[in-house]
């Protein structure tokens, strides 16, 4: 379909100009899908495709071509796909492209369904956790439409250094509380809308994606825009995402919209790793008992419903409000609120999950 298109089309229109796929070739391709379900990644323990690191997978005549989505400590599954996949008697030539961040070891996504459930803020408290743990951090602001990061990490209107290395010019990330930063909110001035159309936000976000200078990273964290729309699949498609966390908050308005978002990444070969429901409850400050102020329910429901495990239900605190505005992380500040325990536990289960051996962490300022 164009990108001019309408994607709502009559059940009596037309099918698409593409030429169908032969049986040959289809089964063909089923052949080299189960040759590569073999393929078991040693650290995660599920196998290349369920994992969604195979991507664009395309058989024309005897050749096989795909995208392999890693991380930079798994470049050996490049060889090994090659290989598995020579070992089909019709196969006269396998290419496995490497897709990935230089430096960077797990890449995850921060998403929600719709916008105002705190899905920024949950990135923000989630990487501050897991910098906390001595994990090496980078964020990257990819919200186009609200791009605040910066500001509750303490960085404003910070401007962007760009150097020349030997793969060319790259941007180099700002740094707070031991998190690498870049935001798009840093290319725009103040108070200036961000109003970029399709081409040009792809280039804005495909240059973020593949030039920036990040270092040596154990994890980066990509907030994403709010919904299911153009900037979040070219994020997808064009970043080696392992695996997503949606964002919601009890209410079921915000639970419809996460099954939407749910669908979409798994559409695109994407895993939705956990969710994380936000807003949960008011913990009384004086006798200490919790208040469901937006109801009750909702993110267990949606967990049950689409098999993802529901990691934390995050309570309402005036603190991560006065925190953000100080630019200081409250899992940083106050490492004992019942907030920043629950991101602990997160952090740590991300450790285990994707065998991060963490350094020393990092002291609270």
């Amino acid at each position: 379909m164009s990108s001019h298109s309408s994607p709502f089309q009559r059940s009596d229109a037309p099918a698409a100009e593409a030429a169908p796929s032969s049986a040959e070739e289809l089964n063909r391709k089923q052949a080299v899908i189960a040759l590569l379900k073999t393929l078991k990644e040693p650290t995660l323990g599920n196998d290349l495709v369920s994992l969604g690191m195979v991507r664009n997978l395309r058989v024309v005549g005897d050749y096989v071509y795909l995208r392999l989505y890693v991380g930079c400590h798994q470049l050996d599954l490049q060889e090994q796909v090659q290989e598995i996949l020579s070992q089909l008697p019709w196969c006269k030539k396998a290419y496995a492209e490497l897709c990935t961040i230089p430096g960077v070891r797990t890449t995850l996504a921060v998403s929600s369904g719709k916008g105002g459930v705190g899905k920024s803020t949950t990135a923000v408290n989630l990487a501050a956790a897991l910098a906390r743990t001595g994990a090496k951090v980078g964020l990257l602001d990819a919200d186009i439409y609200g791009p605040n990061v910066p500001q509750m990490l303490g960085l404003g209107q910070a401007s962007v250094q760009v150097i020349d290395t030997p793969k060319g010019q790259r941007f180099v990330p700002l740094e707070a509380h031991g998190i690498k930063l870049m935001s798009v909110g840093l290319l725009a001035a103040p108070d200036h809308p961000l109003a970029w159309r399709g081409p040009v936000m792809h280039k804005i976000i495909t240059q973020f994606i593949h030039e920036v200078d990040w270092g040596e990273l154990d994890y980066l964290l990509i907030d994403l825009p709010p919904g299911t729309g153009d900037a979040q699949i070219t994020i997808v498609q064009e970043s080696p995402i392992c695996g997503v966390v949606m964002v919601t908050t009890p209410q079921q308005v915000a639970i419809s919209d996460v099954r939407r978002s749910v669908h979409m990444f798994r559409q695109v070969g994407v895993p939705v790793l956990g969710l994380v429901e936000n807003m949960s409850y008011l913990l009384c400050g004086h006798c200490g008992e919790p208040t469901p102020i937006f109801g009750s329910g909702g993110g267990a429901q949606i967990a049950t419903e689409l098999s993802v495990p529901l990691w934390g239900q995050v309570p309402i605190d005036p603190r991560i409000c006065d925190q953000g505005d100080a630019g200081v992380p409250l899992p940083m500040k106050l490492p004992d609120a019942p907030l920043s325990q629950i991101f602990g536990q997160i952090a740590l289960g991300l450790n285990g999950t994707f065998g991060v051996a963490v350094g020393e962490p990092v002291a609270v300022g």
